[in-house]
């Protein structure tokens, strides 16, 4: 039955996500043709130009991915569809659990598909060795591999959308609850645990500099940045956002469990 659940899911919001990305990829495409040809000023001004559109439908696809996400979880268990949702046969863990899952695969893909666009539109050996460089310079310094970097740097954008996807789900659930303002409250609800967690990120930094130096002073008293205090922040920043999500994938299940008011 989850499988059921995630094809419907993931269909209502590719439906609309799926048109940005075909956006993206056709104006990556253009621009990139266009600034092929050479020595011609107008098709190089129009190239950049198409590449301007191509990057506003790359943020497009992920702020789309984010508001279907939480526009489906809404529809679906709190909106008319929902009474329909809530006389299936399936457990609500298993319906919570299929609009996490979809998160996670929506936000995954619309990663891949702007890193996908991206090279269609910078790629050319001069970038190509100028990344290398940056990328080398940047792992040497952290003393890793280019790979360990870009999959270091790629977990904590994914862990951190994953995140404020939970906690909009979080909102939804408990602004639900309220018999007025139900989409003020939603807001105001996950906004504030958006700070709170945040400042609470900010305290056990600030705990763990306690205990590491390097940590409480980034930077030393010769102005240098401190590798490995950077590195050691990035690396529990990682284990953070993974007990975030698993503590606000456990609230919210619990929190979907006590009831639904359908509107």
């Amino acid at each position: 039955m989850l499988g059921k659940l995630l094809k419907y899911d993931l269909k209502w919001i590719y439906k609309v996500v799926v048109v940005f990305y075909i956006l993206s990829f056709i104006f990556s495409i253009i621009g990139r043709t266009l600034g092929s040809i050479e020595n011609s000023v107008i098709f190089s001004v129009v190239s950049k130009i198409t590449f301007g559109f191509a990057i506003a439908m790359m943020a497009s696809s992920i702020i789309n991915c984010l508001m279907r996400l939480w526009s489906r979880f809404m529809k679906n268990l709190y909106k008319d569809e929902s009474y329909l949702t809530h006389t299936l046969p399936i457990e609500k863990n298993t319906i919570y659990l299929s609009k996490v899952i979809s998160a996670i695969i929506c936000i995954f893909t619309t990663i891949v598909v702007i890193l996908a666009c991206l090279f269609i539109c910078y790629y050319s050996e001069t970038n190509m060795q100028a990344l290398k460089g940056f990328l080398e310079l940047a792992a040497s310094t952290y003393n890793t591999t280019v790979l360990n970097l870009l999959l270091l740097v790629s977990i904590v954008i994914l862990l951190e959308i994953i995140f404020i996807v939970l906690i909009g789900y979080i909102g939804i659930i408990l602004g639900h609850k309220s018999n007025k303002r139900k989409m003020v409250k939603t807001v105001i609800i996950g906004f504030a645990l958006y700070i709170i967690t945040q400042i609470i990120t900010l305290a056990l930094i600030y705990i763990l500099g306690l205990f590491n130096s390097s940590v409480m002073n980034l930077i030393n008293t010769t102005d240098i940045i401190n590798v490995d205090a950077i590195k050691t922040v990035m690396f529990y920043g990682v284990g953070i956002y993974i007990i975030y999500i698993l503590f606000y994938n456990f609230l919210g299940k619990m929190a979907f469990q006590k009831g639904v008011d359908v509107e």
